[in-house]
């Protein structure tokens, strides 16, 4: 009997495949996505005091929801533009890994307020930026409540709208970011950058352009930098009053520092030289094998 219940729980785990036999590729991811909050426990039992114990903890496993949110958006692009299948079957392990963190996120902030949860909800309902976390949380709830295949089977077409919750929702994670971070938004700017590079390999495939072409990826890596150079440029002209053009022309200046719009144009290279290498290994096993 132990051994029947286990082979019906073995496909459920997440080092596993559908089969139930182990997945290297898969056990990898899933021990990399627990790294964070395993470091962050060890932080607060073994870690420095502070004044606010939790305040460390909350930001980090805030971010790294966002991180993780925004992965799980780029398996699909990923394989498409490599055409490695074996990735689809990590996106929903990545994308509850994201649920997981920003409920521990929360957690920590009820923590943080004694677990007073008229106040917790006062808090919540009154102050804008939790109020915007909050909805990015009851979205990433619904989607991780309907991410296994019996709901996929029972929705049908409903479970791919509902599922498209998962742009505006990170969109609303990471302006949720935006306004935790405050003064400092290089973080923040970086992942909605990449934000934005991946929205563009999904519309560049919603008009059923080669996404593999090297030309088009290219073009959505300086498309996306720049978009990137004008929210940073936006966010600190209208948010703070910190001088936005000094900003905006560090991204020219890489000896100073790397900003997020020159990371996100390197990210997108970095695609593209990928793909570019993939093509001329393909190429030249063909001429090889006509040889």
């Amino acid at each position: 009997m132990t051994a029947t219940v286990f082979s019906r729980l073995a496909p459920l785990a997440p080092w596993t495949d559908r089969t139930g036999q182990l997945s290297v590729l898969r056990l990898v991811v899933f021990l990399a996505l627990l790294v964070p909050g395993v470091l962050v426990f060890q932080d607060l039992a073994f870690g420095p005091i502070r004044p606010e114990p939790f305040e460390f903890a909350l930001h980090q496993t805030g971010e790294w929801a966002v991180r993780i949110l925004v992965l799980s958006l780029a398996v699909t692009p990923i394989r498409r533009i490599f055409r490695w299948n074996r990735v689809i079957g990590l996106r929903r392990m990545i994308g509850v890994t994201a649920l997981a963190y920003a409920m521990l996120h929360l957690g920590l902030y009820m923590a943080q307020e004694n677990w007073v949860l008229p106040k917790i909800a006062s808090e919540i309902a009154l102050r804008f930026y939790l109020t915007i976390g909050f909805v990015a949380l009851l979205a990433l709830i619904a989607l991780g409540a309907t991410s296994f295949d019996r709901a996929i089977r029972t929705m049908g077409p409903r479970w791919t709208t509902l599922h498209r919750l998962v742009y505006p929702a990170t969109a609303l994670a990471l302006f949720h970011h935006f306004l935790q971070a405050k003064a400092d938004v290089s973080a923040a700017t970086l992942l909605s950058g990449l934000f934005v590079l991946l929205m563009l390999y999904r519309l560049i495939a919603a008009r059923r352009w080669r996404l593999e072409n090297i030309g088009i990826l290219t073009a959505a890596a300086l498309v996306a930098s720049a978009l990137t150079a004008g929210l940073e440029y936006a966010w600190y002209a209208l948010a703070t009053n910190l001088p936005a053009e000094r900003v905006f022309m560090a991204n020219f200046n890489l000896a100073l520092s790397l900003r997020p719009a020159v990371l996100v144009l390197l990210a997108g290279l970095a695609v593209a030289a990928i793909r570019l290498g993939l093509t001329l290994a393909t190429s030249l096993k063909a001429r090889l094998r006509a040889a």
